[in-house]
C-alpha cells in the first residue's frame, strides 16, 4: 500500500512537472496588431529623411535635394599638385600590395 502511495505521488508529480514545463504556443506567435513583414516590404515609402540634417521631406522635396546635391557634389576642382600627390600615393600603395618590405 505504501508502495502504490509512493508510485501514486509519483505520477502526479510527473504529470504536473510535465504540463508545467510545455512551451506556451501563444508566446511564440506576434502580437495582432504587428504588421506582417511581407506587407511592409511591398509598402511604398511617400516620405524621407534629409541626409544632410535628418529633417522628414516628401518625395518631391527630397528628390528636389536629391537633384540639386548630383549637380554640386562634383564641382570643387582640386589643385593640380595635389593630384599629383595623390596619384604618387595610390602608385606607393600598389608597390607596398606587392613588395611588403619596401
Amino acid at each position: 500500500m505504501i508502495i502504490s502511495q509512493l508510485n501514486a505521488r509519483k505520477i502526479t508529480i510527473l504529470v504536473i512537472l510535465v504540463n508545467w514545463l510545455q512551451p506556451s504556443i501563444c508566446l511564440a506567435l506576434p502580437p495582432r496588431e504587428d504588421i506582417p513583414e511581407e506587407v511592409l516590404r511591398t509598402e511604398i515609402i511617400l516620405e524621407g529623411r534629409s541626409p544632410i540634417d535628418g529633417k522628414p521631406l516628401s518625395a518631391s522635396e527630397y528628390e528636389e535635394l536629391e537633384a540639386q546635391l548630383a549637380q554640386t557634389r562634383f564641382s570643387p576642382q582640386i589643385d593640380p599638385q595635389i593630384q599629383q600627390l595623390i596619384f604618387l600615393l595610390q602608385i606607393r600603395k600598389l608597390i607596398k600590395t606587392i613588395i611588403p618590405f619596401y
